[in-house]
């Protein structure tokens, strides 16, 4: 029996989904957009691997268009397709858990924005009530920012004051950022625990610890976010494709923040790292441990954190780049009988207002010694297709939701 190897380009959308503009996303194509800025730069996107593979036809599937520079293939050496997303959400847990067979059906609770009030966007009774259970007499932030445009605002202030700064998204979450030397690593983690249990009431769907530290001399920043992170996940509201596998005594390999994802949920191994490039590194580690009937599940985050809300087109062209070529050396620690899926959990366009995630379809591309078929899968209309597909080939009972590509 094979393996199943899912590696998530986190925030890597093929455009707009046919109900973005509820969402304020009409427009909105993450490769799109990259790859019209770097053919208009004279640098055209190439990424001979995943074009291989499939990506250009399953970009055109999804929105209409074929992305610019990029090299189509006659006949892919894959099963690609794209899917559109079923849950409510355009958010990192929905996008994951649908992927694994668990729609959300329901709505996250939110902080609204206030552009034109001073007032924090966090109702007061839960902020009071959490900064007592604390020992805090005081936050900063309390507001919809970026992650790394508030720790140089309020950095200075959160080390003067001993504050933490607060923060939220369009997402459905409480974050939280302190630095790790002034204010505790550990003490961190101590509050989001605690608020994670305050805004359990407001049916906030995580709180994420966000330390930071001095960035380097010449960096021309102040603070720098370290890979330490953790998010405190509300579990998935059903079964996924990892409690299947894990009631079936099969392992599963959780790279990077995959397991905060699933709140710890049908995690058997745990592979954390720092940066795309070692995240890489850890998925072949996760795959020379891995048995057979088990499945490594990795989560490249850089494309999401590091460039797409920070809206850097230059850099996630380049961790693109980077990822093709990489891709070789991942499909060369393919054992017979293992399949391997790429795909994403969300958009964020680098060329879209604001600093969010972006409703877009994802790529669902299937390759491996397991499909050797080259097929168009066209547009799916749930995540969960994937899921039900890797369920079939693992052999384990199918999943509630979702159909199999082939």
């Amino acid at each position: 029996m094979g393996r199943a190897i899912v590696v998530i380009l986190d925030s890597f959308g093929l455009g707009a989904t046919p109900d973005a503009a509820a969402y304020g996303d009409a427009g909105a194509n993450t490769l799109g957009r990259i790859a019209n800025w770097c053919a208009a730069q004279g640098e055209p996107l190439s990424l001979p691997n995943l074009c291989r593979l499939g990506l250009p036809q399953a970009a055109h599937a999804a929105s209409g268009e074929w992305p610019a520079g990029l090299d189509v293939q006659p006949w892919p050496q894959a099963v690609y397709g794209a899917a559109r997303e079923a849950s409510l959400g355009k958010d990192t847990p929905s996008g994951h858990w649908e992927l694994m067979g668990c729609p959300v059906a329901f709505d996250w609770g939110y902080f609204p924005r206030r552009p034109d009030s001073a007032e924090s966007v966090f109702p007061e009774a839960q902020m009071n009530r959490w900064l007592e259970a604390c020992g805090l007499t005081g936050s900063l932030g309390n507001t919809h920012a970026s992650g790394t445009e508030i720790i140089e605002q309020l950095g200075e202030a959160h080390i003067r004051s001993g504050w933490p700064i607060c923060y939220t998204s369009s997402d459905s979450v409480f974050q939280i950022a302190a630095h790790e030397t002034h204010f505790g690593l550990e003490r961190l983690y101590d509050i989001c625990e605690k608020a994670k249990r305050v805004f359990d009431e407001l049916n906030i769907a995580r709180v994420i610890a966000r330390p930071f530290a001095d960035a380097p001399a010449g960096s021309g920043l102040r603070f720098r976010r370290t890979g330490n992170r953790h998010d405190y996940t509300t579990p998935p509201p059903a079964d996924t494709l990892l409690d299947v596998l894990a009631g079936a005594g099969r392992e599963v390999h959780g790279v990077g923040k995959i397991r905060d994802i699933f709140a710890g949920r049908g995690v058997s191994h745990h592979h954390p790292a720092e940066g795309n490039a070692a995240l890489c590194e850890a998925t072949l580690v996760a795959m020379d441990q891995c048995h057979d009937g088990g499945m490594v599940f990795a989560n490249l985050v850089d494309f999401d954190m590091l460039y797409g809300h920070r809206r850097d087109i230059a850099g996630y062209a380049a961790a693109l780049r980077a990822f093709d070529a990489f891709l070789p050396q991942l499909l060369a620690a393919l054992k017979p009988g293992d399949l391997l899926a790429l795909s994403a959990d969300h958009g964020c366009d680098p060329g879209w207002p604001g600093s969010d995630h972006t409703r877009e379809h994802v790529p669902l591309i299937l390759t491996g010694p397991a499909c050797t078929v080259s097929k168009a899968a066209g547009v799916s209309t749930s995540f969960a297709d994937l899921g039900q597909t890797l369920a079939r080939h693992l052999g384990v009972p199918a999943l509630a939701h979702g159909q199999a590509m082939w």
